[in-house]
């Protein structure tokens, strides 16, 4: 159960020649791919892409119609690995991944892919996870592309331009015999806006119709001599091949005065950022026409001389617009000006951050910097900024004023009871080192847990706590790797391979029934059926398969103290090799997704419903808080008494508790106090539920007026 539905949005697809498609940028990237005739996709879901997975799930049954063969591929390997079926077939292939992760777990499939070459186009559609908004490591894809020798495409980020650069690619890839990379930020995956739409296309040849007819032609086979072969063919051919599909295209574009002492070049997905800038500095209108010369670079890789020459004609300074960091296109252009003997002087990171997301602020500082520097006559006397007010006075500096907020488990996670336990553990028996592992459970660096020293790569968890496998260590380590990791690399890489090297440490499988991380996808041991897809296959049994000896499953992680004790058991026991805990409880973001719709109707419609509600007693609370080191849930806050008597605040749990009981079972297992309580709340209640309400108040209210006459008063003299 992904995160997000698609299955109305999907309707749109059907829409033919002539009609207007309005939604979102993912949804026109899938529209695309239907109007170019693609024959087959695969793809690995997560940000700023993992919807556009989704999208292509809820829309199976379209590309069904179509012909079209879709695939929830195992990792980007496996998306990339598929795209052979371009190599000998004139068939059109994408397949989708973030980076640069993606890129690379994909980098082996896509060095193969690219020494041989293509037939039909091959087009690789990556979300491009820069930025403040990213969650992963600050890489850019461009150098796969340049290692590679794969064309880079990025385009402006609006729907138009979107579209036609999955058309462009896909002809550029048959163009050049070359897989051609599509990438996209957050901000482009996301944009809304609309575009005239052409009519769906069967594939000339199915992935059906290739079956009945092989084909092979050794020269494509990476292998001597036809490898080396490749080489050459990479630079006398595609290359060529490419730069002149590029400029007959027009796929990069020129906006602004034909002439001028300076102009900008820019990645495409920059355009709107520096369309901007230039807006606030009073030098572009409302619809982005300005004089100031602009160079898009729809196509960032390869990079085409004589347009660039061409475009610094005249010019005194040009800035490049080059977000992150090494500056891949500003030394090739440089290098392209000095070959020329062009005086052009070209600045780029002089102006502008060598690294992190050039955001709006970001650019008008860089755009202004380089116009005064070099054209300060285009500059207006005033230029709005959104750091000042009033009369130019400074704003607070957010950093100072807001605090802190690190990224944490949900409400209700059933991750965060494993935490509680090894937290706990290690207070029994001492600290140990935790290797950690992509996903959800990273969570548990930060606070209140602060657990885990590293993170080496998804599923790859158990892998990077290998070389503390030593015959000498009196102490085992422990490491996490999810369920989604397990499946996308970490049988292998991490299981197999702690099994094949006898490794004493322990390993827990956190399953919670998805890939949680990227959107709540449904994977191979998830536990609901899926109409399109394999479900249900325990984790257990493939970890017993492996060869694991010792395995403990728990099917519910909020008993911390079944997971304590489990916990302890494989850090003291005698039995040697990789001991495996498979830690399983449903994701409760997937969870409350599934039962709140369910349960809200049940309600509707007059079914008795039961919904339990925890609380804290405020009189027996001491306020330590200990509860809430050894929880961190966000419901559980603290409340300020207004008893005189009591100054600390003591915790309460607030209106957003989803009743997992994780609270209540931490302070049981840490044995801290008594004060959580449990009540259930009854929806349309029955006779005998009104009636046993009645006689519990009844009696609730006898023994409150016994005690009330038993306490001791002092009445006024």
């Amino acid at each position: 159960m992904a995160e997000r539905s698609f299955a109305k949005e999907v309707e749109k697809l059907r829409l033919g020649a002539g009609e207007e498609f309005a939604g979102e940028g993912i949804l026109a990237i899938t529209k695309a791919l239907l109007q170019c005739g693609v024959g087959y996709v695969g793809g690995y879901q997560g940000a700023p892409i993992s919807h556009l997975m989704d999208v292509l799930a809820d829309a199976q049954d379209i590309l069904g119609e179509l012909g079209v063969h879709f695939e929830a591929s195992a990792s980007e390997a496996t998306a990339t690995a598929m795209l052979a079926a371009s190599v000998h077939y004139p068939i059109r292939g994408a397949a989708t991944f973030k980076s640069t992760v993606g890129t690379n777990v994909a980098s082996d499939a896509l060095a193969n892919l690219a020494s041989g070459g293509v037939t039909g186009g091959a087009l690789i559609i990556v979300g491009e996870d820069y930025g403040e908004g990213s969650s992963i490591m600050q890489e850019r894809s461009h150098a796969f592309a340049m290692k590679s020798q794969v064309w880079l495409l990025d385009p402006r980020p609006n729907l138009p331009s979107i579209v036609k650069a999955v058309e462009d690619g896909f002809e550029l890839s048959e163009a050049s015999n070359t897989p051609v990379m599509l990438q996209v930020r957050i901000r482009c995956c996301h944009v809304h806006g609309h575009f005239i739409a052409k009519d769906n296309k069967r594939p000339p040849m199915s992935v059906a119709d290739a079956l009945e007819a092989p084909r092979r032609d050794t020269g494509r086979i990476v292998l001597p001599p036809a490898s080396f072969l490749h080489e050459k063919e990479k630079v006398q051919k595609r290359w060529p091949a490419a730069v002149d599909f590029i400029k007959s295209r027009k796929i990069n574009e020129f906006f602004g005065s034909d002439h001028g002492s300076v102009g900008i070049v820019m990645q495409g997905g920059m355009y709107n950022a520096v369309i901007r800038a230039l807006q606030r500095l009073g030098l572009a209108d409302t619809y982005g026409v300005t004089d100031v010369p602009l160079y898009v670079l729809n196509a960032v890789y390869p990079l085409v001389d004589d347009e660039f020459l061409s475009f610094c004609e005249g010019k005194d300074a040009v800035l490049v617009v080059e977000e992150g960091q090494p500056n891949y296109i500003e030394q090739a252009f440089a290098a392209m000006l000095h070959k020329a003997g062009r005086g052009t002087k070209l600045v780029g990171k002089e102006h502008l951050p060598m690294a992190g997301e050039y955001t709006g602020q970001v650019m008008l500082d860089g755009i202004g910097s380089f116009l005064r520097a070099e054209a300060p006559h285009l500059l207006p006397g005033e230029v709005r900024a959104p750091n000042k007010s009033g009369e130019g006075v400074d704003t607070a500096d957010l950093i100072n004023v807001v605090p802190g907020r690190p990224p944490g488990f949900c409400i209700g996670c059933p991750e965060r009871p494993i935490f509680a336990a090894t937290k706990l553990v290690e207070q029994e028996l001492g600290k140990h080192h935790i290797a950690s592992d992509i996903g959800c459970h990273l969570f548990s660096i930060m606070p209140p847990f602060e657990l885990g020293a590293t993170t080496m790569g998804y599923g790859l968890g158990p892998a990077s706590a290998s070389a503390f496998n030593s015959p000498d260590a009196k102490r085992r380590s422990i490491s996490f790797v999810g369920d989604g990791g397990f499946w996308h690399n970490g049988l292998t890489s991490s299981i197999g391979n702690a099994v094949f090297n006898k490794n004493d440490g322990v390993i827990v499988i956190v399953d919670n029934f998805y890939s949680a991380a990227t959107g709540g996808q449904d994977i191979l041991s998830s536990r609901a059926g899926n109409k399109t897809k394999s479900t249900k296959h325990p984790i257990t049994e493939a970890v017993k398969g492996m060869g694991v000896k010792w395995l403990r499953h728990i099917d519910r992680t909020y008993d911390v103290g079944k997971m304590q004790a489990t916990l302890r058991e494989a850090l003291t026991t005698d039995e040697k090799g990789p001991k495996v805990i498979v830690a399983s409880s449903e994701c409760m973001l997937n969870r409350q997704r599934r039962e709140k719709p369910l349960v809200d109707k049940a309600i509707k419609g007059g079914e008795r419903i039961v919904k339990p509600k925890f609380g804290v007693d405020e009189d027996i609370c001491t306020g330590d808080h200990a509860c809430m080191r050894l929880s961190g849930c966000p419901s559980l806050s603290v409340k300020s008494l207004d008893d005189p008597l009591r100054d600390d605040p003591v915790a309460h749990i607030d209106q957003n508790c989803v009743g997992c009981g994780n609270c209540g079972e931490v302070a049981d297992a840490a044995v801290l106090c008594p004060s959580f309580y449990r009540a259930d709340v009854v929806h349309n209640p029955s006779r005998w539920d009104r009636f046993l309400e009645s006689a519990r108040r009844s009696t609730i209210g006898i023994l409150q007026r016994r005690r009330e006459s038993r306490r001791l008063t002092f009445a006024d003299a």
